[in-house]
C-alpha cells in the first residue's frame, strides 16, 4: 500500500508541475503579454516597459517561471489592478463559499443517486427503470442555467416559496439564511446526480451478474439483503472515482449556477473577471481549480483502493 501511495503522490506532483507551466504560459500568451492585459488598452509603451521591468517580465521565461512559482508557493497568486486587491485575498473570500455550495450539492446528489441507481440496477428494464432513466437523461442533458431559471420561475416567481437570489456576505451570513441556499444547491445537485445515478446503475448491473451474488441468492438471501449487504459496497467504487474525476465539471456547473443566483463564490468571481478582462483573477482561479482537481483525483484513487479489496491485494503484492 505504501508503494501505491508514493506512486500516486509522485504522479500528482508531476501533474501539478505541468499545470503550473500551462497557467504560466497562458499568462504570457495574452495579447502583448501580461502587462497589456493588466494595465489595459490605454497603457502607453513607456508604461508597459516600466511595468515589465518592475515585475521582471523582461527577463528570460525560465527565470520568470521560477520566480512566479516561488511566489505561488508562498501564496502570492498575483494582484488585481481592477479590483485593487490581491488575487489570494479575493480567492480566500470566495473559495469557502464555493466549497459550501459544491459540498452540499455533491452530498445531496450522492445521497439521492446511490439509491436511485441501485433501484434501477436491481429492477433493470422494468417500468421503474425506464421512468427513472428518462428523468435522469432529461436532467443530464439540461443546461444548469436553464434548470436554475426554471426553478426560480416556479419556486420564487410563481409560488413565492424561496428567494430568487442566494444570500450575500460571508459563510456565517449565508448559513443564517439557509432558504437562499436551497435553489442553487438543488440546481447543482440535480445536474450532478443524473450522472452519478447512471454510473451506480451500470455498476449495480455488473455486480448482480457476479458469482458471489449467485452464491448469496443460492443461500436463500432475500433480494433486498443481497443488494444491501453484498452489491452496495462494490457498486460504490466507481462513484468514489467519479467524485474526484468529476470535480472539474461540478465546479464548472457551479460557475453557471453562481452566476444565475448571484452566489458570491469562485464561479461568480470568475464570471465578473471574464467580463472585466481581469486576467490575474481568471488565471488564479484556473490554477486553484486545477490543483483542487488533481488533489481530488488523488483522494479518489486512495478511496477506490480502500473500497476495492482486489486492488489492495494487487497493491500489496507490487
Amino acid at each position: 500500500m505504501t508503494g501505491f501511495l508514493v506512486r500516486r503522490a509522485l504522479q500528482a506532483v508531476f501533474v501539478l508541475i505541468v499545470v503550473t507551466v500551462v497557467v504560466f504560459l497562458l499568462l504570457h500568451a495574452l495579447p502583448e503579454g501580461p502587462a497589456r492585459a493588466i494595465l489595459g488598452p490605454r497603457a502607453t509603451p513607456a508604461m508597459l516597459q516600466a511595468f515589465n521591468h518592475a515585475n521582471g517580465f523582461d527577463r528570460p521565461l525560465p527565470v520568470q517561471y521560477f520566480r512566479w512559482l516561488v511566489r505561488v508557493l508562498h501564496g502570492d497568486l498575483g494582484f488585481s489592478y481592477k479590483r485593487n486587491d490581491s488575487v489570494t485575498h479575493l480567492l480566500a473570500t470566495a473559495v469557502p463559499r464555493t466549497l459550501l455550495l459544491v459540498g452540499l450539492s455533491t452530498v445531496l446528489a450522492v445521497l439521492v443517486a446511490v439509491p436511485v441507481g441501485l433501484l434501477q440496477g436491481a429492477r433493470r428494464n422494468s417500468a421503474v427503470d425506464h421512468t427513472l432513466t428518462a428523468v435522469t437523461f432529461t436532467l443530464y442533458s439540461m443546461p444548469a442555467f436553464w434548470l436554475g431559471l426554471l426553478l426560480v420561475d416556479v419556486f420564487a416567481v410563481r409560488l413565492h416559496w424561496l428567494p430568487p437570489e442566494a444570500p450575500s456576505g460571508g459563510i456565517v451570513d449565508i448559513l443564517l439564511h439557509p432558504s437562499g441556499l436551497i435553489l442553487p444547491v438543488v440546481t447543482l445537485a440535480l445536474v450532478t446526480l443524473a450522472s452519478f445515478s447512471r454510473y451506480v446503475r451500470a455498476s449495480t448491473v455488473e455486480q448482480l451478474e457476479q458469482d458471489y451474488v449467485r452464491t448469496a441468492r443460492a443461500k436463500g438471501l432475500p433480494p433486498n439483503q443481497v443488494v444491501r449487504y453484498h452489491v452496495l459496497r462494490n457498486a460504490l467504487s466507481p462513484v468514489v472515482s467519479l467524485l474526484g474525476l468529476s470535480l472539474p465539471w461540478i465546479l464548472g456547473g457551479s460557475l453557471v449556477v453562481e452566476a444565475v443566483f448571484n452566489f458570491p463564490g469562485t464561479g461568480f468571481l470568475f464570471w465578473n473577471a471574464a467580463q472585466g478582462q481581469d486576467y490575474p483573477v481568471m488565471l488564479g482561479i484556473v490554477l486553484v481549480v486545477a490543483v483542487g482537481t488533481v488533489i481530488g483525483s488523488l483522494l479518489a484513487d486512495l478511496g477506490y483502493a480502500a473500497l476495492d479489496p482486489r486492488l489492495r491485494d494487487e497493491v500489496g503484492q507490487s
